[in-house]
């Protein structure tokens, strides 16, 4: 990679900004803790950019993230820890040796053989770093996404076998779950009602592996659609010189339908 890489112009930009002399104050300031959350923000705006096919927004949100990582690495080089070029190696080394049958004696390999490659080596990683799991649910981080987190810790249990064998099943298990957030509600009891309803979300969730549907994309999209029919309302009800807290229920349900009505034309 020549010196005048854009990457070794972006390594040079983050040094920079930390520079304390004459850097910039905000960025000064930072550390891995306070930065996190925008790692974590800038991976969502890349899903959201996907999600949408705005493959220009796309190009920008990934440099975003980029950013994240080359601001860790800059703390991490500060600190004597390491720099971009060690996370670098890093990767390299990791994606060399988790494709055997890529870069190795494994050529040919189907995707079940694949997958459980990938799943021994990241076994074999962890016991070499003095990780090894003590449960098949260890490894998922707490600070996930509660949707993805659920996915996770099931498609982890059912690699031991723990698993409805069928999708039916699982419908007539959502179906049971409902049914007790309505029991509990109507014996109005605020503890049960959490827990059931966290019970149906989980086996909605579930219900998603099953389908192969992404929980989370899901409610991304049909949050995006709740939002598009809800300015739609906006639109109907400004034509008419009205304010939607003006309105009673049926109007408002009328208003729905409307906007609904409005996206299949």
């Amino acid at each position: 990679m020549s010196d005048d890489h854009p990457i070794h112009a972006l390594i040079e930009i983050m040094a920079r900004l930390r520079d304390p002399d004459g850097g910039c104050q905000w960025d000064l300031q930072q550390t891995f803790d306070t930065v996190a959350p925008y790692t974590v923000e800038e991976a969502f705006e890349v899903a959201q950019a996907i999600a949408e096919r705005d493959y220009p927004e796309l190009r920008e949100e990934l440099g975003d993230l980029l950013l994240q990582v080359i601001f860790h690495s800059q703390m991490a080089s500060e600190q004597g820890l390491f720099d971009f070029s060690d996370v670098v190696r890093t990767l390299n080394d990791k994606m060399v040796r988790r494709h055997p049958h890529v870069f190795g004696d494994q050529q040919g390999a189907d995707i079940g053989a694949i997958k459980q490659t990938w799943e021994r080596i990241k076994a074999e990683e962890r016991v070499h770093k003095g990780r090894a799991y003590d449960s098949a649910l260890d490894g998922v981080p707490a600070g996930m996404p509660a949707l993805q987190r659920a996915a996770k810790l099931q498609k982890k249990a059912a690699r031991v076998g723990f698993d409805w064998p069928e999708t039916a099943p699982v419908l007539d298990q959502v179906r049971s779950e409902v049914d007790e957030l309505a029991q509990a509600m109507a014996a109005q009891d605020r503890a049960a009602v959490e827990d059931e309803l966290g019970d149906v979300l989980f086996t909605v969730v579930n219900l998603s592996r099953h389908l192969k549907v992404d929980p989370e994309l899901a409610l991304r999209r049909a949050s995006a659609k709740f939002r598009q029919r809800f300015g739609h309302m906006e639109a109907l009800a400004r034509a008419d010189d009205t304010a939607l807290d003006t309105l009673d229920a049926d109007q408002l349900e009328a208003l729905w339908r409307a906007a609904k009505a409005q996206e299949r034309r």
